[in-house]
């Protein structure tokens, strides 16, 4: 009875499945579903099955789970195939049935554990395995602890693979077009195999166990993979490595250990990657950039910067560094295990593994609980705390090894903290998620809150910075720009106010220095000093143009200028500091708003080359996931001196939707010029 009963073959549907649970552009072969919703299956029986009725009665099904399957742990459940199903756990149900198939209706529960299953018929003591199927995360059962109630925020941090990564200073945002890929099918099977080292399948029903464990992963193969800031030796060792478009080829070659390490001026990549991975398995996630953020304080709200006498930084503090931006990644869920009020928004938090378990080395911190200043819910609040709310104290270090106070605190750390908007490419600024208003009653609050909380724990070292007492005052102020174009001068002046009734004898030092994004200095680019006498109640103004050629050649690639000038009277000493990003030449891209699909689409980009010497070895690489197949990559002629390219291109919209069309140049003298344009394709209207 068993044989006649057999299975002649299994549909599970991926099409129609995939469909359903949004995960149709990940594959339409391969089921893939989400959990706490319903999937089909089709059952061919080898006989019909009415001559079988008492054995249908023993008919259940099979999910198993992890390398060891066990019902004690949930990663095997066994549950009958009836026209009632309980959908608390997991069930089945026939939906339509005739002589020699079923329609089987199968619901997996809202927390059910995550990863790639087998599906088995059981029938009487005899097991058939159906085939296979990969369960994840589903922000659209309200049920699951990921749960997102927005529809077009689902879309955005779920679906949108066309993101935008913010970088460069508070006062010059640049947005940086990325590709997080994460509904390419391997990313899946990339991401479950990084959670097997855990080796606690059991636990992959937790979205806030499996996001710790990835993000603490990611960072270890990060660390492993990064080549530290160093001179690469040929142009195509420079261009490969700047060759960063997006999150997959780096998560395949982290995972894998085939192919090329990031650079460390990129390592900002590890928030990208682990935004591509969350989103992978369900969990909504997206980038968020903090400019002048102060990183490695120990939970510290003072940091430190020292310059020497000739305006230049020459010293670290051991309690911490200003960073120009610092990335990091944000994902959505529900946090049961702590007090009510802190689900939502959860920074995931990396840090190095220290021998012990994989889960201590990355923190899960509520965003809300660093906006109220509760540093002691989770261990790296305060870490997060301190870097939007740390103070800055300048310090100059004189020959004889002393410290002087500065009267100036440069930095305000935490500035618009970033992420890209939904549903278009714009920034929307998520500070007022993280801190209340400066100088609201509101801040002072929780600034009050957390040095009692410090001052308990006998971390004592000050919230504010210490007050430098100003009896004979002398006034700095600094205009730079805030960018410039590479191969443009530096125009900056320094102007000095003395509003006292006694002239005074001021020394000035302007020193220009080249840093990269996390604070370390990169190179020493120029420096000048100035001595003169500023009479009672007057003002001096210096202007200095900087020619690119003077520092233009020893700038390191992904570094920004720092530019500082500091004026000493006495033993007052005065400070002004202008971080200025470097804006490489732009790309234009003409085409119009809307496309047809399958027509002829034709794109002209064009460049102006702001250099002395000729931008040579020129080519233009167009791509586009649902515009263009495979990339296209074109030669194009070399650009001469203060001359402007215009190139045209020509290619077939494949998929109809919102596109986007990344251009990037490559040449002699950049690498990764990119730039970014959206287009609607509409289906094609058939003839009259």
């Amino acid at each position: 009875m068993g044989q006649g009963l057999g299975i002649k073959s299994c549909d599970f549907q991926a099409a129609r499945n995939n469909a359903e649970h949004h995960t149709h552009d990940i594959s339409s072969q391969r089921l893939i579903v989400r959990r706490g919703q319903p999937f089909t299956i089709s059952l061919y029986f080898q006989a019909p099955v009415l001559t079988f009725l008492r054995a249908l009665k023993k008919v259940a099904l099979i999910a198993q789970t992890g390398k060891q399957p066990s019902k004690a742990n949930g990663t095997e459940a066994t549950f009958s195939v009836s026209s009632l199903g309980d959908r608390k756990w997991w069930s089945a149900r026939v939906e339509e049935r005739d002589d020699q198939s079923w329609t089987i209706s199968v619901t997996t529960p809202a927390d059910a554990i995550i990863g790639h299953y087998s599906l088995l018929l059981q029938v009487s003591d005899r097991k058939q395995c159906l085939g296979q199927f990969t369960l994840l995360f589903n922000p659209w059962n309200r049920e699951d602890a990921v749960f997102l109630g927005n529809e077009a925020q689902r879309r955005e941090y779920l679906l949108n693979q066309n993101g935008l990564i913010f970088l460069g200073t508070a006062d010059c945002i640049q947005d940086e077009p990325w590709d997080f890929g994460q509904l390419e099918e391997d990313v899946i099977d990339l991401g479950l195999s990084l959670l097997t080292v855990d080796n606690q399948v059991e636990k992959w029903g937790n979205p806030v166990h499996v996001a710790r464990v990835l993000g603490a992963l990611l960072h270890i193969l990060k660390e492993k993979c990064v080549l530290p800031t160093a001179k690469i030796q040929t142009m195509e060792e420079r261009a490969l490595l700047n060759k960063r478009r997006g999150s997959v080829p780096i998560l395949r070659q982290w995972v894998t250990g085939h192919g090329r390490p990031v650079y460390e001026g990129q390592a900002w990549v590890l928030a990208a990657v682990a935004c591509t991975v969350l989103r992978g398995l369900g969990i909504p996630a997206r980038v968020v950039t903090t400019f002048t953020s102060a990183q490695g304080t120990g939970g510290g709200l003072l940091v430190g910067e020292y310059y020497n006498e000739e305006g230049l930084q020459n010293g670290e503090d051991n309690r911490g560094r200003a960073w120009i931006f610092q990335t990091s990644t944000e994902c959505w869920m529900a946090r049961p295990a702590l007090p009510e009020g802190y689900d939502g928004w959860q920074v995931l938090y990396p840090s190095a593994l220290k021998g012990g378990e994989v889960l201590e080395a990355c923190d899960l911190v509520p965003v809300r609980a660093v906006k109220e200043g509760i540093v002691w819910l989770t261990p790296a609040v305060l870490d997060i705390f301190a870097s939007i709310n740390a103070s800055c104290v300048v310090w100059k270090c004189c020959e004889d090894g002393t410290l002087e106070l500065t009267d100036c605190n440069t930095k305000y750390f935490g500035n618009n903290i970033s992420t890209k908007n939904v549903d278009c490419d714009r920034r929307e600024d998520i500070t007022q998620n993280y801190k209340y208003p400066e100088g609201s009653s509101q801040e002072k609050m929780v600034l009050e809150k957390v040095q009692k909380y410090r001052m308990k724990h006998k971390k004592d070292d000050g919230i504010y910075p210490p007050c430098c007492e100003i009896d004979d005052p002398l006034y700095l102020l600094m205009k730079a720009p805030s960018s410039i174009v590479l191969g443009e001068n530096v125009e900056f002046s320094v102007t000095l106010l003395n509003p006292s009734d006694q002239e005074k004898e001021v020394q000035l030092a302007i020193g220009l220095q080249a840093v990269y994004y996390n604070g370390v200095l990169a190179a020493k680019l120029w420096r000048k000093k100035f001595v003169f006498t500023l009479s009672a109640g007057s003002d001096k103004k210096i202007s200095t143009s900087l020619f690119n050629y003077s520092f233009e050649q020893s700038l390191p690639e992904n570094s920004f200028l720092r530019l500082t000038a500091m004026a000493t009277h006495s033993s007052l000493t005065c400070f002004a500091q202008q971080d200025i990003a470097i804006c490489r030449p732009h790309l234009v891209i003409e085409m119009p708003e809307t496309a047809e699909q399958h027509q002829p689409l034709t794109v002209v980009v064009s460049i102006h080359n702001p250099l002395d010497v000729p931008l040579e070895d020129c080519v233009i690489s167009i791509f586009g996931r649902g515009l263009i197949y495979r990339e296209k990559s074109y030669r194009v002629n070399s650009v001469q001196p203060r001359n402007t390219l215009r190139t045209q291109v020509e290619f077939m919209p494949m998929k109809v939707g919102c596109q986007r069309l990344t251009v990037e140049m490559d040449c002699n003298m950049f690498q990764n010029l990119t730039n970014f344009r959206t287009v609607t394709v509409v289906a094609r209207k058939p003839p009259a």
